[in-house]
């Protein structure tokens, strides 16, 4: 298995509390604006403009190829887009961050459109998504080049300062693609569930955080739960 292989199929905590009986309310005839506003979520209008044809061409391509599950304003806000707001907040201008295992382009296409100062690729090995992505990209007319390859191979390609993994992997998977590839990126981030202390333990058991650094740099409500998301942070020691 590889990076842009997910463990479920979109960008979502599938396997960490996103079932049937935690799914966010409906609201008909909902816009990206009104649930931007539920959430407390202030965007330029040029921008929410921009997330509004994302999310459309997004479920259109759904029909075709399963991209992801959240096909409403609502659950694309309160986890797509607060997920990635997450993420631009961690972020310095101008650095290079590789979105790996895209699948339907969260985050990185979110964070192309809501922090253009900083330089965004996409990676999927699955070659159906990452064509599509590569799709709604054009139709977008943003500049965010997209990778038919794993990480591992386009970070050894392309230089990176953060590398970001959303519902992709368990963390000891993850630590294990990526760890003879340290000095090609400087940074891994990841969106994680309410499972992340078991991942950090399996981690710790397998000796993957040896020399390194994991810190739990953000965390914010679950929508539709009682947890929370994190976005870990690990490093180099001495780095």
């Amino acid at each position: 298995m590889n990076p842009a292989e997910r463990t479920d199929d979109d960008g979502s905590h599938a396997a960490e509390g996103d079932t049937e009986a935690t799914r966010t309310p409906s609201y008909p005839d909902d816009t990206l604006a009104a649930a931007l506003a539920r959430h407390q979520i202030e965007l330029p209008a040029e921008q929410i403009a921009q997330l509004d044809a994302y999310a459309k061409l997004l479920w259109d391509w759904n029909e075709k190829i399963n991209l992801t599950r959240h096909t409403d304003y609502e659950r694309f806000v309160a986890r797509d887009v607060v997920d990635s707001l997450a993420v631009a907040e961690l972020l310095e201008t101008s650095e290079k961050v590789l979105d790996a295992g895209t699948g339907g382009g969260v985050p990185g296409i979110i964070l192309a459109i809501v922090r253009p100062d900083v330089s965004v690729s996409l990676c999927d090995s699955v070659a159906k998504k990452a064509r599509v992505v590569g799709e709604i990209v054009a139709a977008l007319g943003i500049e965010v080049p997209v990778h038919h390859a794993p990480a591992q191979e386009i970070v050894e390609e392309y230089p990176f300062n953060t590398v970001v993994f959303r519902a992709v992997a368990r963390l000891a998977k993850i630590l294990t693609w990526m760890q003879p590839h340290w000095g090609s990126f400087d940074r891994l981030l990841l969106i994680k569930g309410p499972q992340w202390i078991d991942e950090r333990g399996e981690a710790r058991h397998h000796g993957l955080l040896r020399e390194m650094e994991l810190r739990r740099v953000a965390h914010y409500p679950l929508a539709g739960t009682e947890s929370e998301s994190v976005i870990l942070q690990v490093r180099q020691e001495d780095v």
